[in-house]
């Protein structure tokens, strides 16, 4: 039966036609932004996860270069107390020098004090940005190195590095005057022969090479954490890309596809709100 008032074809096919654009509206905004999840209206648990590990990526860039920073510093101190270390070698060598007979201790003394004087200088110039992890008491440095989510709960991760006293063991080797021995035994850092003064000068070598190791250590172990923060942040992109990101490939299919049934959804509502017309041929 044909009625005038009511096009049931009419209203299949606007469903139908209105069902299609719908879908090729979602289509066409996952292929312009390249997500299939943009919202918490697409998938509110995805959107949620995707957020938050977005949030902990880029907490991960910001402490990696804040790293950096702290590297920097360490890899100055390490040149400085390397320098120190060298320095101490040749102060040494000087003063095992001086242990032999007939040596003009004078002599040895003002190269001895011009090592003491270049200790000075690599110390104070061994600073990344005023940081300065050479010249005061050896102290426990604390950086962040992450954040964690263990258990649900939030908490910053760190490293700890013990800073060096380039300075006390300039102070010592500044104490040794091989032209003034302290013959009288009474100053426990002034040596009172040349053996001891060797004895002491060896001593703060053996410093001056635990500072340089000590600080290597360290710097190697933040180039460690930065490049595990690297690939940890790499590991989660791709992991919220998997998440949230359209497959373009298929994407492209289905809006081909819904481009032909939006034609053909229109052409079929045309069909249908031409069907009453026939009536009109039975009044003429």
């Amino acid at each position: 039966m044909s009625s005038i008032l009511t096009n049931s074809s009419a209203m299949v096919a606007l469903a139908t036609l209105n069902n299609v654009n719908m879908k090729l509206n979602d289509t066409q905004n996952r292929v312009s932004t390249g997500l299939q999840i943009s919202s918490g209206k697409d998938n509110a648990a995805y959107f949620a996860i995707s957020e938050t590990m977005k949030g902990d990526s880029g907490m991960y860039e910001s402490i990696n270069d804040g790293l950096t920073s702290t590297k920097n510093s360490i890899a100055t101190a390490r040149l400085g107390a390397e320098t120190v270390s060298d320095l101490a070698e040749q102060f040494t060598e000087r003063v095992a020098f001086a242990q032999g007979n007939g040596v003009n201790l004078g002599d040895v003394q003002s190269e001895l004090d011009s090592l003491v004087t270049q200790i000075g200088l690599a110390i104070g110039q061994s600073t990344f940005n005023g940081d300065d992890l050479v010249s005061g008491a050896a102290a426990t440095v604390t950086v962040v190195s992450g954040v964690s989510r263990s258990g649900g709960t939030f908490a910053a991760t760190t490293l700890s590095f013990s800073s060096v006293d380039l300075g006390a063991i300039q102070t010592a080797l500044g104490n040794i005057d091989l032209e003034n021995l302290d013959t009288g035994g009474t100053d426990t850092a002034v040596p009172d022969t040349l053996t001891e003064a060797l004895t002491m000068a060896e001593t703060q070598l053996g410093a001056a090479i635990a500072a340089a190791t000590s600080l290597g250590v360290s710097e190697k172990t933040i180039e460690g954490q930065q490049s595990f923060l690297s690939s940890l942040t790499d590991t989660i992109d791709s992991g919220i890309s998997s998440m949230v990101d359209a497959d373009m490939e298929s994407e492209a299919a289905r809006l081909q596809a819904l481009q032909v049934q939006q034609q053909l959804a229109t052409q079929s509502l045309s069909m249908a709100n031409q069907a009453p017309q026939n009536i009109m041929s039975l009044f003429r």
